[in-house]
């Protein structure tokens, strides 16, 4: 036997190349270790906000775990008797059930879909205002009203809509309107709520629609004009469709708060005369964990409010995809 022969029987046998998947992993890793070596002063800008969201945002969802325990004050968060959907179950067989999901739909549908199509009105308004000094004027007072509290703004309502003295009350009377309690009355909750909440966030909303009117080609509006377009048909086939992609964004993520109505403004506005149509799920909620202290039952409320708006943002993310190329992934 030839000594190279034998030489080639002693090497040893060449290591086996690492699995496909262990390959592609240590090169995402090392792509990852480049990015960050490459983006560190950014990505030290973003890390507060990072903690901030980790904290705050990811660090309580343990708690969610209340929902199927039975809660204990000795234990805390990590404790309590396994019950399951017991308190889901619960929820759906109350007799209030019902009650509270007509008024959270109603009430949220209702400040969508006017909520959502007002901005959208004013920033195309605004946008025809060829005057710089009269248009700063508009967006400051329609943009003012964002920055009021809203204890303020039901303060202003109690005293504007007051029975006796209300301002407001005293002009509907001349339409013969004066008889009605309009912060008492269950017919008309809903529409005070909803007008006060347009009026307050309107013209802050219109923001983003004003800078995406901002980013439309001139050129597209001086061609318009010399084929001889009016201002609505302008509106109709330059300003609307330069709007659509970012209408559909805020379209998906309202749709994500469905049936996250405003609690605040609504505890505040809420009695004992408008109570079968004022009290919403965030109230009741409220009510019954912060005032009751059934922490587990109330955690339960919240979760199913939770998952039922998850669900309408992916519905709404997926419709968007499919009618559009605009969505949010």
């Amino acid at each position: 036997m030839s000594s190279e022969t034998t030489t080639a029987r002693r090497a040893p046998a060449a290591p086996a190349p690492p699995p496909l998947a262990g390959r592609e992993q240590a090169g995402r890793a090392q792509r990852a270790r480049r990015h960050v070596r490459r983006y560190w002063q950014l990505w030290t800008m973003l890390a507060p906000a990072i903690g901030f969201v980790v904290v705050f945002a990811y660090v309580p969802m343990y708690g969610i775990q209340l929902a199927f325990r039975e809660f204990d004050f000795a234990a805390g968060l990590t404790g309590g008797g396994w019950v399951g959907f017991k308190y889901f179950v619960q929820f759906f067989e109350s007799p209030l059930f019902w009650d509270l999901m007509r008024n959270t739909v109603v009430i949220s549908l209702a400040t969508l879909i006017l909520g959502f199509l007002t901005p959208i009105l004013l920033a195309l308004v605004i946008n025809q205002i060829l005057r710089s000094r009269v248009k700063r004027f508009v967006q400051t007072v329609t943009y003012l009203p964002h920055f009021i509290s809203i204890v303020v703004v039901v303060g202003m309502l109690q005293v504007f809509l007051s029975p006796s003295s209300g301002l407001i009350t005293r002009f509907l009377g001349i339409f013969g309107l004066d008889d009605i309690n309009y912060l008492g009355s269950t017919s008309a909750f809903v529409p005070v709520y909803v007008l006060s909440d347009i009026w307050q966030h309107t013209g802050w909303n219109s923001i983003i629609y004003l800078a995406a009117l901002a980013g439309v080609n001139t050129q597209l509006y001086e061609a318009a004009r010399i084929d001889g377009a009016s201002r609505l048909q302008i509106i109709r086939h330059v300003d609307v469709p330069a709007l659509v992609p970012t209408m559909i964004i805020l379209l998906i993520l309202n749709m994500g708060g469905v049936l996250n109505t405003g609690f605040e403004k609504i505890f505040l506005m809420q009695n004992t005369l408008n109570l079968p149509v004022s009290e919403v799920i965030a109230t009741y909620t409220y009510k019954i964990g912060i005032l009751s202290s059934q922490f587990s039952y109330s955690t339960a409320i919240g979760l199913f409010n939770t998952v039922i708006n998850f669900a309408f943002l992916v519905l709404a993310n997926q419709i968007a995809k499919r009618a559009s190329d605009t969505s949010l992934w």
